[in-house]
């Protein structure tokens, strides 16, 4: 905020990587309550009035921390399937709390596939998504539409979307291509001759190319929903 200065009319970022909407790191990261709770201070201050909060977006991006927490805290795959339900109640309490403060309009991401990302798939020499990863994701992103749908229902307004990252993420990745990498000794790989292209940066996090090609294919949803044109 003290560097934000006019840019703050613009809007502001309350995440923090790896939070959730559950403690994910002990008390160490703010969970998406907390930083909505900043979010409320902002309103309560004077910040962001009730107007600017009708005339904006919000967007809440869960990107499965709390369920990798989940699986080093030794989750099994039975509990996983337990664990979706409590994520989903969690983040539609949120999502109320979003509205009650003044929001007219959140865009909700879904899941990507997060066993097509690298240190899921490096275990097939980059081949091969893990299946049994995106069926969670799959499970995750079916309890997220029915409680976007129910809320919209209740509300009686159109005031909350998926981006639909899952379809996204895919489409972008099968366009990619099929370079090969392998640990072997013989050459499975062909080094990128221009990195920038590069989808992913490390083995979980696409580069800022990669969240291009991301939005290209979520511009003409994200439009239609915000009726910006």
């Amino acid at each position: 905020m003290k560097l934000g200065g006019k840019k703050l009319r613009n809007g502001m970022n309350f995440a923090y990587g790896g939070s959730g909407v559950f403690n994910t790191l002990g008390d160490l990261l703010p969970n998406v309550t907390t930083q909505i709770d900043f979010f409320e201070k902002l309103i309560n201050d004077s910040l962001y009035t009730k107007r600017d909060l009708q005339s904006s977006v919000v967007l809440v991006c869960l990107a499965g921390n709390d369920y990798a927490a989940y699986v080093l805290r030794d989750g099994s795959v039975e509990g996983l399937q337990r664990f979706i339900p409590q994520v989903i109640n969690q983040l539609t309490l949120d999502l109320k709390r979003i509205k009650a403060l003044g929001a007219t309009k959140v865009a909700v991401t879904s899941l990507e596939p997060l066993g097509c990302l690298p240190r899921m798939t490096q275990m097939s020499a980059f081949q091969q998504c893990n299946t049994t990863q995106n069926l969670a994701v799959g499970y995750h992103n079916y309890l997220l539409q029915q409680a976007v749908d129910k809320l919209n229902n209740e509300t009686r307004t159109s005031t909350f979307f998926i981006l639909d990252l899952y379809s996204s993420f895919t489409s972008v990745l099968e366009q990619k291509g099929d370079s090969q990498a392998g640990r072997q000794s013989a050459k499975m790989y062909t080094v990128c001759s221009d990195p920038k292209s590069a989808f992913f940066w490390d083995a979980s996090h696409p580069t800022e190319a990669g969240w291009h090609a991301v939005y290209t294919n979520l511009k003409s949803s994200l439009e239609q929903n915000l009726k910006l044109y």
